[in-house]
């Protein structure tokens, strides 16, 4: 069995509840994950959108949050997650805001998919400062030994 991601908040592929959208209060849901591999050293989580701007005419993908360095024997994270409160050796990526942090689904137009995105990695990642998506996938590249992936929806109409 492969490491399995979840929320109590939404099922796969379910509706994103308003209160974790910029409609609502738009604080992360909580997740829990499992089965993380034991030779995992460290884990990271990116939560992407990409139907961004128009799903009917995706022009790039919306990210809305990067953290790494997850403990390993983390199970998951609270609903609310604030960078305060994240475990010490926690780091933080930049979202497409240009800003640390959750942010919430908030689509301009139709119904989009959001992938929260969880990565079991054989290393502890150097500190790369405040990484985008991207330089954190550089970072992780050939470092992955295990996935697992939740997709909510949120449409604002």
């Amino acid at each position: 069995m492969g490491m399995s991601l979840s929320s109590p908040a939404f099922a796969h592929m379910g509706l994103v509840p308003r209160a974790h959208t910029c409609d609502g209060a738009d604080v992360s849901p909580e997740l829990s994950w499992s089965d993380v591999p034991a030779s995992a050293k460290s884990l990271a989580l990116i939560v992407d959108d990409p139907d961004a701007p128009d799903p009917a005419a995706p022009k790039m993908t919306w990210v809305h949050w990067v953290l790494y360095n997850i403990p390993p024997d983390a199970s998951g994270l609270p609903d609310g997650q604030k960078s305060a409160t994240l475990a010490p050796e926690t780091l933080e990526g930049i979202n497409d805001w240009k800003r640390t942090g959750y942010g919430g689904p908030c689509p301009p137009i139709g119904r989009h998919r959001y992938f929260f995105k969880l990565f079991a990695l054989d290393c502890t990642l150097a500190d790369l400062g405040q990484p985008t998506k991207v330089e954190l996938e550089k970072a992780m590249n050939g470092h992955v030994i295990a996935q697992a992936e939740l997709i909510g929806l949120y449409s604002r109409a």
